[in-house]
């Protein structure tokens, strides 16, 4: 057992065990010292504000008494980061918390040291881990790999190897002996008192000697924090490496009234405060900077950008970067030739049938903008995906081969079901075309499916819920925009204040809130961002965005063997249709409304807390306990 480990145990060198606290907190202690000499606390490039008119706008954007600690303002780049499936919470969080921990042991010297690895996992990732691709993401992370970069397709052999070989390459420099069976530990009856995605890594020397641990919570979207970490939560989102963080992630303060008192500025002549120049922490104050300075949430959201250190250029690139994932996921999605999903439940791949029959495609080389209907010996453009046969054409195909005979086939009368000699006489089958729903529908679930095999994602604002967001913005761009490029930028980072709000208001983990803290959070963000590209006001933004989740709350997460399958993928597709006709709504009422953003993130947080833990990504009622392994109907 990992605990009789824990008791007495000194490092290698003779100095006692910091127990109880971590490698990283260590490093944070040490992080308090380092000099940022080389990085300004503040860009050396003006930010785009007004100081013409306004020479004092730094500090006075917002009032002292209006910001409280734990301002929202993070960055978009933590709630839009680009990953790997199925889950931002379960293999995207374990893999950069596996890394962080060997960059730790490297920069204490106490790598090569290490003789075995101890991983106990609770909770949510011990009960649904498996389904989730927990342990792969874990060992990977500790080899060294990212969950950015790595490459998606090499996953399963490398876990293969481990598993096999029972060698582990830490860092991919120092080679340890790893057992699976003895060296993973599942405690889901256990819950670490900090989150429900818990899990504590205990390093060994030959003597068994404990050299260190730590505990780390995969708190949704892909964020990492610990015990001694989580207030000041910047340090450990998505900085794995602290020496090449920006200096204004290290030391951000959450108060006007209790700045840093070693956060000087290399530059006089530059005001720092301490936060970035707009912090916001509720819907209210976001709304009333947009008033004050006359910006819109885009604008507010891109200003607290370039205080971590990015200029307008980066800014720029990285979001046409999130951006060029996002459209790439939906592309692998609807061309795969793959027919189904990974896991036992066998279920079947819909997102290449669905664009097939949509008869239109936006990918050079799949299908032509304009199309003709494809039907029965139509000619196909050059490079189009061929359409699905249906049933009914089959059995003339066969009939003719059997009979020798060529030439144009007729498809059958459809069957009509029920009696003709009724009072009721039963409907004649027919088909319908509602373009928004059906291409949402269909971007959405390619998204999802992408996911759901371990592909290249992006957490939107994670990986369960990453198929909304891109297709609301893939319908935008394609029927709606003039201008691509500026429907991007506003999209996703009036999108990413949303996020923010309910990062910092109530949760975006499954894991502590259910689904409505994944598709609902989803939904509201590509509310505001829908809103956003039809010029709406941010007044109007927000209530869109209120309408977004007030009509997800309560949504549970109970994924059928805890895979990110079903509901997940369908729910995503309603997700993306249900943010469209919020804006709309939204945009139709024209600021006559009676719920406030900030008074539905507050009644997700209780749903959230009286929600039984059944329902929280643990698998243990609802659909996952109701439906038979494997489907019977696969494509359910």
């Amino acid at each position: 057992m990992l605990s009789c480990y824990l008791r007495g145990a000194v490092q290698a060198t003779g100095r006692r065990v910091f127990h109880g606290a971590s490698t990283s907190a260590i490093l944070s202690r040490r992080s308090r010292n380092l000099s940022y000499s080389s990085v300004p606390r503040y860009p050396t490039d003006n930010l785009s504000l007004n100081k013409a008119t306004e020479p004092d706008a730094l500090d006075a954007s917002i009032d002292a008494e209006t910001v409280q600690p734990g301002h929202a303002v993070i960055s978009t780049f933590d709630l839009f980061s680009i990953g790997v499936g199925p889950s931002s919470s379960h293999t995207v969080g374990p893999m950069r918390a596996g890394k962080i921990f060997i960059a730790d042991l490297q920069e204490l010297g106490l790598l090569g040291k290490v003789k075995t690895i101890k991983i106990a996992l609770y909770g949510s990732l011990a009960a649904t881990g498996k389904g989730h691709h927990t342990p792969q993401a874990i060992l990977l992370g500790l080899e060294g790999s990212d969950p950015e970069t790595i490459d998606t397709g090499t996953i399963p052999s490398r876990y293969e190897a481990i598993l096999a070989n029972k060698t582990l390459h830490l860092g991919g420099k120092h080679r340890i002996t790893y057992d699976m069976d003895r060296d993973m530990l599942w405690r889901w009856d256990q819950v670490l008192k900090t989150h429900p995605n818990g899990m504590r890594f205990s390093c060994f020397n030959e003597d068994g000697d404990l050299l260190a641990t730590n505990e780390y919570f995969s708190v949704g979207g892909g964020f990492v924090v610990n015990d001694k970490t989580k207030v000041d939560e910047n340090l450990f989102y998505k900085g794995v490496d602290k020496s090449v963080v920006h200096g204004a992630r290290l030391h951000q303060t959450h108060s006007l009234s209790e700045p840093e008192i070693d956060a000087v500025s290399t530059d006089q002549n530059i005001p720092d405060p301490g936060h970035p120049p707009y912090p916001f922490e509720s819907g209210n104050s976001l709304l009333a900077l947009t008033k004050k300075h006359n910006l819109t949430i885009a604008q507010i959201v891109h200003d607290n950008e370039r205080y971590f250190g990015l200029s307008e250029v980066e800014i720029h690139q990285k979001l046409m970067r999130i951006w060029s994932v996002m459209d790439e996921c939906i592309r692998t999605g609807v061309t795969t030739a793959e027919q189904t999903l990974p896991g036992r439940l066998g279920l079947r791949r819909r997102a290449p049938m669905l664009y097939r029959r949509l008869m239109r495609g936006f990918y050079p080389g799949i299908a032509m903008p304009h199309a003709p209907m494809i039907g029965p010996g139509s000619a196909l453009p050059a490079g189009a995906i061929e359409p699905p046969e249906p049933s009914e054409l089959l059995a003339n195909v066969n009939a003719n081969k059997d009979s020798g005979t060529t030439g144009k086939l007729t498809p059958r009368a459809p069957w009509v079901m029920g009696s003709f000699d009724h009072a009721v006489l039963p409907m004649p089958p027919r088909k319908t075309m509602i373009p928004a729903v059906d291409f949402l529908s269909c971007y959405a679930i390619a998204v999802n499916e992408v996911n759901a095999s371990g592909g290249r994602i992006v957490t939107s604002p994670t990986n369960g819920a990453a198929g909304v967001i891109p297709a609301v913005l893939k319908y935008i761009i394609e029927f709606v925009s003039d201008d691509p490029e500026k429907s991007i930028t506003t999209f996703l980072l009036t999108a990413s204040a949303v996020g923010m709000l309910f990062k910092r208001g109530s949760t975006i983990s499954a894991a502590e809130g259910g689904c409505q803290a994944e598709v609902g959070v989803a939904c509201s963000m590509a509310s505001a961002g829908f809103a956003a590209c039809m010029g709406a006001s941010p007044e109007t933004v927000l209530q869109a965005a209120e309408i977004g989740i007030e009509h997800n709350l309560g949504l549970t997460c109970d994924p059928i063997d805890g895979l990110v399958q079903v509901p997940c993928i369908e729910r995503n597709s309603l997700g993306a249709v249900k943010a469209v006709t919020a804006a709309q709504l939204s945009m139709a009422s024209d600021g006559v409304y009676r719920v406030t953003l900030d008074e539905a993130i507050e009644a997700m947080r209780l749903t959230a807390a009286d929600m039984s833990v059944k329902y929280k990504e643990t698998s243990l009622s609802g659909l996952a306990t109701t439906v038979r392994i494997p489907l019977s109907v696969p494509a359910c």
